[in-house]
């Protein structure tokens, strides 16, 4: 009956929707719970050394915090089921290849290449970085019709704030933008 109370996926949910960037930085193994939270993030960057896999239907279970519907939907039904039902591992190179991984580093190097992203996100107006992930995030399920317009709402929202304007007069003015989440 505990289990049955226990929502995992809720334990995480405040990265799943955090309105700031939330990037997932791997080295080494990101198995079963690891996995889901990499997933979770709206990016991974992983170094050559990252193994990433879903190995639960061994000790009987499945995964409990969106790990099958997170693979599914990233890697496809093959890859998804392959992982799952055999308990193997995903290899950086590979997972890159197939998309679960933005950005692979060289061995060593997730951590200080996540960071400098970061820095780059961070330099992004708030506003519209808060607009781009709920548009992915609400709109990836969506038929395209619904989605797009999901999109157009939120693109017709930012035209008339002040970092949009700030953004557009540091392009004509070949500086950098100085965003203030307005």
């Amino acid at each position: 009956k505990a289990m049955a109370e226990l929502d995992l996926a809720q334990y995480w949910a405040p990265v799943a929707h955090c309105a700031k960037p939330v990037i997932a930085s791997v080295s080494g193994f990101a198995l079963g719970a690891g996995c889901e939270l990499a997933m979770m993030c709206d990016f991974i960057v992983a170094d050559t050394t990252a193994r990433f896999g879903q190995p639960e239907l061994a000790g009987g279970i499945i995964p409990g915090a969106g790990g099958t519907q997170r693979l599914v939907r990233t890697l496809g039904k093959q890859v998804a089921s392959m992982l799952l039902m055999t308990g193997e591992m995903l290899e950086g190179q590979r997972a890159f290849d197939l998309g679960l991984v933005a950005v692979l580093a060289p061995e060593g190097g997730a951590l200080e290449k996540a960071q400098a992203l970061a820095l780059k996100a961070a330099r992004m107006p708030p506003l519209a970085i808060r607009a781009a992930k709920q548009v992915l995030r609400d709109g990836s399920d969506l038929p395209l019709d619904a989605a797009l317009s999901l999109e157009k709402a939120a693109f017709l929202k930012l035209f008339d704030t002040q970092d949009k304007n700030e953004g557009m007069r540091a392009f004509l003015d070949k500086r950098k933008p100085e965003f203030k989440g307005l």
